[in-house]
């Protein structure tokens, strides 16, 4: 029996990450959550990703204040957040106290649901974040990466799902962060996941290669429970299709929304103005609202090859862009077939940009290249390739349990190190994730709290206020 299909909105953060570099503040988002409220959501998505870097980083807020202020106003709807498991939001693995911490504190100040990811699709990697996340209270999904490749079978995608469902996980995501799933492939996947579990499915992609809206109207079709939408103006391109125009798609059948166009118009006449700032300003570059086809060529996510590009712009080799993306497969295949998402796709990348610009593979390798063949970011689906493996770490040991069951506690530390400046744990937490990064913002924070300080001290002595 079909049913309506649910939605989760990503304006307050995927869409605005994939095409302006996570660069929208707050005080744009507060003015309209009373009416996103009224829409009927699934789950908003607001935060995690890369949203927790940028506030600090370039917008000088405090994400948890964000996130506080976005609980405030959203009081009928879920708010969803993505973390990287044992990478929480940075980029490197974090001891499982530090993980536990995080996933406290982002419920207890308002996320109702966690989509939990790692890179290799190492379920190793997120148990200990999904234990943190149930033992809160809050609803743990378990994001599968989708990549295409000899061991991605369908048998693959069923014997993980069961696995997931083992976990205690409560919702299941397909997360195609490269736009890979064409429409037919998408019904027969949904289908294989459905008879494999009984978990609710989610479907996350994104528009880069074109084929997304279609893809989802095969998934629904197929029986997928929940499909990612962006408002249109911040839709289409590297981000999500169009939530209106999905709505429309489903209108009037078995699997219709029951949204009000009308609502839906008025939320996005309240963005439309930001992306045409957006647009003038350069934030907004018209390439990444096109389609790649290359996306489905060589697998590889619009954010790699833009990437590629500059790497290849700095060391004036441009015209082996073309030499690069043969190469990136045949890496690939030599790391054990990893799919391309943060940060593999980084690492595959790069490796694949020196291997080109060297004249000889793996001649010269990164830092990061040899943690992933040592065995530090956890376990791919194939092995790696021995001769390659041997040549760029030689004798080295690798591991092979779970990364994170190398590293000591390390929240005490942390404490310790941040107490100079934090004012609580989350504050300690921004710290752990971008130390530096923290600090200049917590400075920022103190120079902005003493401004307003002299402007009470002045106010009540009879001056005006600066």
């Amino acid at each position: 029996m079909a049913k309506p299909v649910k939605i989760t909105e990503t304006i307050l953060r995927d869409a605005h990450q994939s095409l302006i570099a996570t660069r929208m503040p707050t005080e744009l988002m507060l003015p309209i959550i009373d009416k996103m409220d009224k829409v009927g959501y699934h789950s908003v998505e607001c935060w995690g990703g890369a949203t927790f870097d940028a506030s600090l980083r370039f917008l000088k807020e405090d994400p948890w204040e964000r996130l506080r202020k976005l609980k405030d106003g959203f009081k009928n709807t879920k708010l969803q957040m993505l973390l990287r498991g044992q990478n929480v939001l940075g980029y490197r693995h974090y001891a499982d106290d530090v993980v536990e911490h995080f996933v406290q504190k982002s419920i207890a100040n308002g996320i109702d649901i966690i989509r939990i990811f790692d890179c290799l699709n190492d379920l190793r990697n997120v148990e200990t974040a999904v234990k943190a996340c149930k033992k809160e209270g809050g609803h743990a999904q378990i994001a599968l990466s989708y990549t295409l490749g000899d061991a991605y079978t369908e048998q693959y995608w069923m014997d993980i799902a069961k696995r997931i469902e083992e976990m205690g996980a409560d919702s299941i995501c397909i997360k195609d962060m490269a736009g890979l799933l064409v429409p037919y492939e998408a019904t027969k996947l949904v289908t294989a996941l459905k008879s494999a579990t009984e978990l609710p499915i989610q479907l996350h992609t994104h528009y880069t290669s074109g084929v997304a809206s279609m893809t989802y109207l095969k998934a629904v079709e197929a029986g997928v429970d929940v499909i990612d939408t962006a408002m249109s103006p911040f839709s289409m391109g590297t981000s999500q299709p169009a939530t209106e125009v999905m709505v429309e798609t489903f209108k009037g059948t078995e699997y219709d929304t029951g949204f009000d166009q009308d609502l839906l118009a008025e939320i996005a006449d309240h963005f439309a103005p930001y992306r045409e700032e957006c647009l003038k300003t350069g934030l907004l570059n018209p390439k990444v609202m096109g389609v790649n086809i290359k996306t489905l060529l060589y697998q590889v996510p619009g954010g790699m090859l833009s990437n590629m590009v500059s790497q290849l712009k700095e060391q004036n080799a441009e015209d082996k862009y073309d030499t690069v993306l043969k190469e990136i497969p045949r890496v690939r295949k030599d790391f054990g077939e990893p799919p391309l998402v943060t940060p593999s796709s980084q690492i595959v990348g790069t490796q694949a940009v020196m291997n080109v610009l060297m004249g000889e593979p793996y001649k010269m390798a990164t830092g990061q290249t040899k943690d992933l063949l040592s065995g530090k970011y956890g376990a791919t689906v194939k092995p790696f390739n021995a001769e390659v493996q041997k040549k760029v770490i030689g004798d080295a040991e690798v591991i092979t349990c779970r990364p994170a069951d190398l590293l000591e506690p390390e929240w005490d530390k942390l404490k310790e190190e941040a107490k100079e400046w934090a004012k609580s744990d989350e504050d300690v937490l921004s710290y752990a994730l971008f130390p530096q990064v923290a600090v200049d913002f917590f400075k920022y924070r103190k120079a902005q709290e003493e401004k307003v300080d002299l402007t009470q001290a002045d106010t009540k002595n009879g001056a005006y206020p600066v």
